[in-house]
């Protein structure tokens, strides 16, 4: 159900507030008080958080009412193209909400105005804060466009927007050749990577016919992308689903920060920190992991992309990992520990598990920006320029309270410390891994699972151990820079910063407990992380059916999306993984399937999906079953 009223415009509203900060801060921000710079660009946000959560309440209304419900708001008709066999493709400025594009902009708008918010105190001095502040909101506009942009091409105009504005938040501080170096390098990788996104939706377009999220997926399930590529690769003819998924995820390696594109990412660390929590943590990074679901239904017709995106999201995990457990820079560890985690939602997307890789997103979201934030404590604290050293730190917890608490509540987060939101969510990226090994439908995909299973896994160990390894350094033991000793050593007298900069982090502490509370009351209740993916059957694919087209094929609709309502994450706890992953892919006698069905409340009353597609993924789903 689409809802498409004159009241809708409030879509539309959400991304102009930011902009309108942004253009006024940019023009006029040099001639205004400090004061007026900071209302304009953090009320803007403000605002737009609070019509993101009144759109959000009405998108969570509509579901009452109808399965599959979407606010949209159609602005006018931008332009068309003719292309090869005659076809006249419109492509309209408009924007959609549903549940997956609902709650990125909820993560946004909360958590990019918790760190505007944040720089109020740690730009305030600064002599270019309303250059600083225009960039981020322009930055935040642009990450609003993308998520709720309803076809490709508007998708994409947020996908370049948040490329230029991280060229000019992480080369801020151009004076410094080495900083302009890393701004100039983060734009390079992320051109590369946007080849990729234009030649995929241009295979697209040429198939479907259309730039929409909404066509695109359905024909997606249709069968219309099996067809063979017109030009042979490597002896060898791929699909048209197949190459048009491999151009988007080279696309989203440089997003995102996936082998080989990722030496971009710790370089960013270049720019002031409340930069580096919004590239790490509200946006830009995980609009790969974004476009991957919303085309979901696109990527689970290619096996071949899939288990790419498995593999290289799982080497990117460990090789971040391992690379941050040698770094010294506080800001250095972070930015790995984000490829690293980059990582686990890419293996996820790629096992299939899109509901598990996108909850990881939501929850990296919240204890990724507190990390960052409390390591720009320390540095206003010691008056560190750039980034700062951990073996010249020490002791920290005594001088900052209250930056130590949030900052070892988010340890435990991403560490995966049980009852935590990372515990949750990478317990449910891990069972997605789990489940591949107990397919029976090929060798490739097992041997995938394996690999990623103990991949992701050392991955985690390492997490745990870096993590910690900075925090002990940081706050633990004495302030090493105290005798003014050593090499460059940091201010003798450290201090705890400013309410400015220490209610996000409470606000974003707090808001991580929440989550893993939140999400283990719904475990408790409902093993269930339920992807809404329903079509004119109305099937709901749940756990243990996680990897939700496999198993209500389908069920998929053109618009995938999360369920407003809040997801869990997780089975009970006193679930193994092993034994949930057996449950996932082992073949079942008929009264057993019959029993689970019950139990687990998967609808049956799936219509079989048309013959084009009845193989592979369909198969194995009504194997499983039966």
């Amino acid at each position: 159900m689409h809802l498409e009223a004159p009241q809708q415009i409030l879509l539309l509203l959400i991304i102009l507030f930011p902009l309108g900060g942004a253009i006024v801060n940019g023009l006029l921000g040099r001639y205004l008080p400090k004061g007026l710079v900071t209302l304009v660009a953090v009320g803007s946000v403000a605002v737009s958080f609070s019509l993101a959560v009144l759109s959000f309440v009405e998108l969570y209304g509509l579901s009452h009412d109808a399965q599959h419900a979407a606010l949209a708001y159609h602005f006018y008709e931008w332009f068309s193209v003719k292309i090869p066999n005659g076809t006249v493709v419109p492509i309209n400025v408009r924007f959609m909400m549903d549940s997956l594009s609902g709650v990125m902009t909820l993560v946004v708008t909360g958590v990019g105005g918790l760190i505007h918010l944040y720089s109020v105190g740690y730009m305030g001095e600064d002599e270019g804060y309303p250059r600083f502040m225009s960039f981020l909101n322009l930055f935040m506009a642009s990450m609003l466009i993308l998520v709720l942009g309803s076809s490709m091409p508007v998708m994409f105009i947020g996908w370049e927007g948040v490329g230029l504005c991280s060229y000019l938040l992480i080369g801020f501080w151009y004076e410094n050749r080495d900083y302009a170096a890393a701004g100039r390098k983060a734009f390079v990788m992320n051109r590369i990577g946007d080849f990729g996104v234009l030649i995929g939706m241009f295979v697209l377009v040429s198939v479907v016919g259309s730039f929409e999220f909404v066509d695109i997926n359905h024909a997606a399930m249709n069968g219309d992308l099996r067809g063979d590529f017109p030009v042979w690769i490597l002896g060898v003819a791929p699909s048209l689903a197949t190459v048009a998924c491999l151009f988007l995820f080279l696309g989203c390696t440089g997003k995102s920060a996936q082998i080989p594109l990722y030496v971009w990412l710790p370089d960013a660390m270049a720019g002031p920190t409340p930069v580096s929590a919004l590239i790490h943590a509200a946006t830009m990074v995980t609009a790969g992991v974004y476009l991957c679901c919303r085309l979901s239904p696109l990527f689970i017709t290619s096996d071949v992309a899939m288990s790419v995106i498995a593999v290289i999201g799982t080497l990117t995990a460990l090789l971040a990992a391992s690379i941050a457990v040698a770094q010294r820079e506080m800001k250095k560890i972070l930015a790995y520990s984000t490829v690293s985690q980059l990582g686990f939602m890419f293996a996820a997307v790629g096992v299939g598990f899109f509901a598990a890789g996108f909850f990881h997103v939501f929850t990296h979201a919240f204890f990724k920006a507190c990390l960052f934030l409390g390591a720009g404590s320390v540095m206003h604290a010691v008056h560190a320029h750039g980034d700062a050293d951990i073996f010249k730190l020490g002791g920290m917890g005594k001088y900052t309270p209250t930056t130590r608490w949030t900052f070892l509540a988010s340890c435990l987060a991403i560490a995966g410390f049980p009852l935590t939101s990372g515990f949750f969510s990478k317990d449910e990226i891990l069972l997605g891994a789990a489940a591949q090994i107990y397919r029976d439908d090929g060798a490739l995909m097992q041997g995938v699972g394996w690999f990623v299973l103990i991949g992701l896994t050392l991955a985690a160990v390492m997490t745990a151990f870096y993590m910690f390894r900075l925090y002990f350094l940081t706050f633990t033991g004495e302030y090493r820079s105290a005798d003014q000793s050593g090499d460059h050593p940091y201010d003798a007298h450290p201090h705890e910063s400013p309410p400015s900069m220490t209610i996000p982090l409470i606000v974003l502490a707090w808001a991580r407990w929440w989550l893993a509370s939140s999400a283990y009351r719904t475990s408790c209740r409902s093993p269930a992380f339920t992807f809404r993916a329903g079509g004119a059957t109305g099937c709901t694919a749940r756990w243990p059916d996680s990897r939700f087209p496999r198993s209500c094929t389908s069920s998929i609709s053109p618009r995938d999306s999360l369920s407003p309502r809040w997801p869990s994450a997780s089975a009970p706890l006193g679930c193994s993984i092993a034994t949930r992953a057996r449950t996932c892919w082992r073949r079942r006698s008929p009264r057993a399937s019959t029993n689970w069905r019950l139990r687990s409340g998967v609808s049956t009353s799936c219509t079989p999906p048309p013959s084009s597609i009845r193989s592979g993924a369909w198969r194995r789903s009504q194997a499983m079953l039966t």
